[in-house]
C-alpha cells in the first residue's frame, strides 16, 4: 500500500476563528533570549575560529622570529623585497624552535613574563590568550550530534490488512468469539492503517497448512532482518565504518536472547573488539531517549578525542503474541508491529559541520507508585498464557509522569513570556495555600474555604517548540496529549501518520515521527534552527523527552 504523506486537512479550523497554521505560532527573538543556548551558539563557529586562530598564531610566531633576526641574518634582497634564501629560511625554523624549546624547558612560566625578560611579544600573548579561552570554551560545551538516522521499511510480504490481522488471530486456534469481536473492534478505534507490518513467522499462518511459528530461531530471524538492515542504512547515511562506533546501545524490551542483541551486530558488522556496548530490556516504549542518554553519557567520556555511538531502537513481535482471552492483554495484539531506527551520535565538534541535528536537552522521569509499577505489566493469565496487561490507570498514571516532565524540561525550552506565568501562578497559589492554613488555626474555616481556587497556568510549548514527536502509542494517546497541551492538528500530524503507516513500533515510533517531519511534512515545514521534541512513555512507569535542533 502506498505510504500516506501529509495533508492541508491536518491544519487546524476553529469553530469561531480563522484557520491557524504554523506561521501562528511565532515568538519575537528578544522573547526567546532566555532560552538560547549561547554556548551551542558561540560553540558552532568556535571550532572553525579555533583552526584560523592556530595558524594566526604561528604566523605571529614566525613574524617576530623575522623581526628579531633580521638585523643578523644577512640579507641580499634589495630594500622592501623578501629574501627566500636557505639562510634566512634556516634562521626563521631555528628561531621558531628555540622558541617552543625556551617554553617547554621553562614550563610555560616566561611567556607571561613581562618585560624584557619575556619570550613572547604582547600581541601573540593575546592571541594564545584568546585561543586557550576557545578552546576552554569548546572542551565544555561537549555537544552530542546526529549525524544520521533511519528506519525500518518492512518488504511488502510483511504487510497486513486488518481484515488480515483478524483472520491470524482466528487462525491462532486459541480465542473466542468475543475475543475476536474485541479485537476488530480495538483494530477499527485503533488509528492503524491497512497495510503495517507482521513478523513473517506469524503471517505465515495466513497460508494454508503453515502454523505460526514463534520459535527462538523465527524471533532471531525477525531481529535480523530489522537490526541488520537499519544499521547499514544509518552508517552508510552518516559516511561512518563500523570499527569507527564507539559506543553501542540496543533496547528491545520483550526478547532478550543469549548471546545478546549487541553481540550479534557486533559479530555482523565486524566491529572493534574494544567497544562498549549495552542492551537494555524491559524499559517500554520509552527507552529510546534512554538509550540516546545513556550514549551521551558514555561519549562524555571521550570528550577530549571524540567518538560515535550508535542508538539501536526496536522491538521483536514474533515470540510475543498473547494466545489468551483476557482483555487487559489482548491490546498488544492489535496495537504493535514490527519497527525500528538505528541513530548515528557524536560528540566531536569536527562533525558539528555534517550533523544533522545536534541534541539539546534528555529528562527522564521516574514514577514510584505501586498503581504506576503495574500499569504495563508482563504476567500470565489465569490459563497460564504470557502477556502485557495493560492495566485502566495508564492514562492517569501517563499524564501525571508527563506532567512532572514538562515541569522539568520547561525552563529549558520555554521564552520568558510563559515561564513568567507559571511562577506567578504557583506563588497566588502558594500564597493562598498558606493563608487558608493560617484562617483555620485561627478558627476562621468558613472563611478560608471561600478563597479562590487558583487554576494551574499550562505553558504553551507551541511557544519554544516548532516541531512534536508524540509516542504513537493509540489513538486515544495522541489526542490526550493533543488536548492537555493544546497542540493545534499539524503539530500531532508526525504521530497520527506514523500510526497510521506504521503502528506502534515501540520505541522507535518517535523516529518514524521524526522522519515524517524531515521528509514529508508539508503543513509544517522543517527549517534550519527548528526545535524538534520527541516524547514517549514506557513501563514502569517513566516519561522521557527531549529536544533537538536541527543544523
Amino acid at each position: 500500500m502506498k505510504r500516506s504523506v501529509s495533508d492541508s486537512s491536518f491544519v487546524s479550523v476553529p469553530e469561531d476563528g480563522p484557520v491557524k497554521d504554523y506561521r501562528d505560532y511565532r515568538v519575537r527573538k528578544s522573547s526567546l533570549i532566555a532560552t538560547v543556548n549561547w554556548t551551542h551558539v558561540i560553540g558552532t563557529y568556535l571550532p572553525t575560529l579555533f583552526l584560523v586562530g592556530i595558524g594566526v598564531l604561528f604566523a605571529q610566531l614566525v613574524h617576530q622570529v623575522v623581526t628579531d633576526l633580521s638585523s643578523k641574518v644577512e640579507h641580499k634582497a634589495s630594500p622592501g623585497e623578501i629574501d627566500f634564501s636557505i639562510e634566512t629560511i634556516t634562521a626563521v625554523i631555528l628561531g621558531v624552535r628555540e622558541i617552543f624549546s625556551n617554553l617547554f624547558s621553562t614550563f610555560l612560566v616566561a611567556p607571561l613574563q613581562s618585560g624584557e625578560g619575556g619570550i613572547l611579544s604582547t600581541h601573540v600573548k593575546i592571541t594564545a590568550l584568546v585561543l586557550v579561552v576557545m578552546g576552554w570554551i569548546v572542551l565544555n560545551d561537549n555537544p552530542t550530534y546526529m549525524l544520521a538516522f533511519s528506519t525500518f521499511k518492512a518488504p511488502d510480504s510483511w504487510k497486513v490488512s486488518h481484515a488480515q490481522i483478524i483472520q491470524m488471530m482466528k487462525n491462532q486456534g486459541s480465542f473466542t468469539d468475543d475475543s475476536i469481536g474485541f479485537m476488530e473492534r480495538l483494530l477499527a478505534r485503533s488509528g492503524t492503517g491497512q497495510s503495517t507490518a507482521w513478523p513473517p513467522g506469524i503471517v505465515q499462518c495466513l497460508e494454508e497448512g503453515k502454523e505460526t511459528d514463534r520459535s527462538i530461531l523465527a524471533s532471531r530471524k525477525e531481529a535480523e532482518a530489522v537490526i541488520f538492515d537499519i544499521v547499514e542504512s544509518a552508517l552508510k547515511k552518516a559516511k561512518v565504518h563500523p570499527k569507527e562506533v564507539d559506543v553501542l546501545v540496543i533496547n528491545c524490551s520483550l526478547f532478550s536472547p543469549t548471546p545478546s542483541l549487541c553481540a550479534m551486530v557486533i559479530s555482523k558488522f565486524g566491529m572493534r573488539q574494544d567497544i562498549q556496548s549495552f542492551n537494555l530490556s524491559g524499559m517500554g516504549c520509552g527507552a529510546s531517549l534512554i538509550s540516546v542518554g545513556l550514549a551521551k553519557d558514555m561519549l562524555q567520556r571521550r570528550r577530549l578525542q571524540g567518538g560515535k555511538a550508535l542508538v539501536v531502537s526496536t522491538e521483536i513481535i514474533t515470540p510475543n503474541l498473547y494466545h489468551g482471552n483476557e482483555r487487559g492483554f489482548l491490546l498488544q495484539n492489535t496495537l504493535f508491529r514490527c519497527g525500528g531506527a538505528a541513530i548515528v551520535l557524536s560528540n566531536s565538534w569536527m562533525d558539528g559541520r555534517r550533523a544533522w541535528y545536534k541534541l539539546l536537552h534528555t529528562v527522564r522521569v521516574q514514577s514510584n507508585s505501586e498503581e504506576a509499577y503495574n500499569c504495563v505489566y508482563e504476567a500470565q493469565d489465569g490459563e497460564e498464557h504470557r502477556g502485557v496487561r495493560l492495566s485502566k490507570e495508564i492514562v492517569k498514571v501517563a499524564g501525571k509522569c508527563m506532567e512532572k516532565n514538562m515541569t522539568t524540561i520547561g525552563p529549558y525550552v520555554l521564552p520568558l513570556s510563559e515561564q513568567i506565568p507559571v511562577v506567578t501562578t504557583m506563588a497566588i497559589k502558594f500564597m493562598i495555600k498558606m493563608t487558608g492554613k493560617l484562617l483555620k488555626m485561627c478558627g476562621q474555616e468558613k472563611l478560608a474555604a471561600k478563597l479562590p481556587k487558583k487554576k494551574h497556568y499550562v505553558p504553551d510549548f507551541k511557544r519554544g517548540i516548532d516541531h512534536f514527536c508524540i509516542h504513537a502509542g493509540g489513538r486515544a494517546v495522541i489526542d490526550g496529549i493533543e488536548k492537555n497541551m493544546k497542540l493545534e492538528l499539524f503539530h500531532t500530524e508526525p504521530s497520527r501518520m506514523a500510526l497510521l503507516n506504521y503502528g506502534n513500533t515501540s520505541s522507535s515510533s518517535i523516529w518514524y515521527e521524526m522522519e515524517y517531519i524531515q521528509e514529508h511534512q508539508k503543513t509544517n515545514p522543517l527549517k534550519k534552527g527548528h526545535r524538534i521534541m520527541q516524547v514517549a512513555f514506557g513501563s514502569g512507569f517513566k516519561c522521557t523527552s527531549g529536544v533537538w535542533l536541527k543544523l
